[in-house]
C-alpha cells in the first residue's frame, strides 16, 4: 500500500467519522429539544403542584369545618333526644289523664242517665200532671201552656237521645 492510498484510506476514515460526528451532533439537537420540552413540562407540573398544595389546603380548611358542623350536630341530636324522651313521658302522662277523665265522664253521664234524668222525668211528668189539673180549674186559656211545656220536655229528650246515639256511634267507630 503506498502512501496516497493510505492516505486516501485515512481521508475517507476522517470523512466516516464527520459523518458519524455530524450525526451525534444532530443527535445532541434532538437531545437538547427533548430536555427543553421535559424542562417545560416540569416547569408545567411544579405550577400543577402548587395548584393542588393550594386545593388541598382549602379542602383541609373544610373539613375542618365539616367536623365542628358535625360536631354540633351531634350535640343537637343528643339535645332532641332528651327532648323525645321528655315528650314521651308527658305523652305518658297525659294519656293517664285522659284515660282518667274517661272514666269519669262515663260516671257522670251514667249518673246523668239513671238519677238526674229519671228526676227530671218525674218532675216533668208530675208537672203536666199539675198542668193538667190546672187547666181541668182554668179551662182553654192555659192548655197552650200544657203544651209548651210538653213541647219543651220532649225536644229536650230528643237532644238527649241524639247526643247519646252519636256517642254510641262515635264509640262503634272506634271498636
Amino acid at each position: 500500500m503506498t502512501d496516497s492510498q493510505k492516505l486516501d484510506l485515512i481521508l475517507s476514515e476522517i470523512l466516516g467519522v464527520k459523518e458519524d460526528v455530524a450525526g451525534l451532533k444532530e443527535d445532541v439537537t434532538g437531545l437538547k429539544e427533548d430536555v427543553t420540552g421535559l424542562k417545560e413540562d416540569v416547569a408545567g407540573l411544579k405550577e400543577d403542584v402548587a395548584v393542588l398544595k393550594t386545593d388541598v389546603a382549602g379542602l383541609k380548611e373544610d373539613v375542618a369545618v365539616l367536623k365542628t358542623d358535625v360536631a354540633d350536630l351531634k350535640k343537637d341530636v343528643a339535645v332532641l333526644k332528651t327532648d323525645v324522651a321528655v315528650l314521651k313521658t308527658d305523652v305518658a302522662v297525659l294519656k293517664e289523664d285522659v284515660s282518667i277523665l274517661k272514666q269519669r265522664v262515663t260516671a257522670i253521664e251514667v249518673h246523668l242517665e239513671n238519677q238526674t234524668d229519671k228526676n227530671i222525668q218525674l218532675i216533668a211528668e208530675n208537672f203536666i200532671e199539675l198542668t193538667n189539673k190546672l187547666n181541668q180549674a182554668i179551662p182553654v186559656a192555659d192548655k197552650n201552656l200544657a203544651y209548651e211545656v210538653k213541647v219543651n220536655y220532649l225536644i229536650e229528650k230528643v237532644q238527649f237521645l241524639e247526643k247519646d246515639f252519636e256517642k254510641f256511634k262515635c264509640q262503634m267507630a272506634y271498636s
